[in-house]
């Protein structure tokens, strides 16, 4: 019998890099398989989150923030498409134009982590391909909800939700408790409370730590 791991994925829905390492770490759970337990937590982490909600072109956001030319952005786009690619993620780089405030999609994974961690996990693939794959606008609430709904959620929970402030204060709890145990990037994923899988990793990186860590043979 193997030993339980426990994985913290600490990312954003506005990162392509955690879209990603997402499919690469479901990869690896599914090359296992076998009696591989895991426990998989989605952890908030904001890249821009003073953001508006009417967000931002993203070649003029990236260009500000990391000084990248138009050259360099194209470059780096389609690398990222190709990699999604492989992976089976869709990374659309004519949809994905612009970059949003998601705050309100953390609040309502939080919600969906209450009620159970499929039901977080399938909420948040859902929102990495409505945002990389389709471009919709994740800052919208009445987009969030249909997205929620798309999932099995409570339509009329969710915008409840995101029509008051639920879940705020405990999302800038776990965001403060990451960024004080000094996550400065994303996605960082955190097995059994200890060891750090930082960035897009490829299927393998993660498959050897999940097989070390529940003490399965490789």
């Amino acid at each position: 019998m193997s030993k339980p791991v426990k994985i913290d994925f600490v990312s954003d829905v506005a990162c392509p890099w955690c879209a990603i390492g997402l499919a690469a770490l479901e990869r690896a759970m599914a090359d296992i398989g076998g009696d591989l337990q895991v426990e998989l937590h989605f952890q908030p982490f904001e890249l821009n989150p003073d953001m508006g909600p009417e967000g931002e072109p993203i070649a003029e956001h990236l260009a500000h923030k990391y000084g990248l030319s138009a050259d360099q952005l194209a470059q780096n786009g389609e690398a990222l498409r190709q990699r999604g690619e492989t992976l089976g993620v869709r990374i659309d780089l004519q949809k994905r134009d612009h970059i949003y405030n998601t705050f309100d999609s953390h609040r309502l994974l939080y919600w969906a982590g209450e009620l159970g961690t499929e039901q977080q996990h399938a909420l948040k693939r859902a929102l990495l391909q409505a945002y990389h794959g389709e471009g919709r606008n994740v800052s919208d609430r009445e987009v969030l909800v249909d997205i929620a709904g798309a999932t099995g959620l409570d339509v009329d929970e969710a915008r409840r939700i995101l029509d008051t402030d639920a879940f705020a204060a405990q999302v800038r709890e776990r965001e403060h408790f990451y960024q004080q145990r000094g996550i400065r990037a994303v996605p960082s994923v955190i097995l059994n409370d200890r060891h750090l899988v930082q960035g897009g990793q490829p299927p393998e990186v993660f498959a050897q730590a999940l097989r070390q860590l529940a003490g399965i043979a490789g």
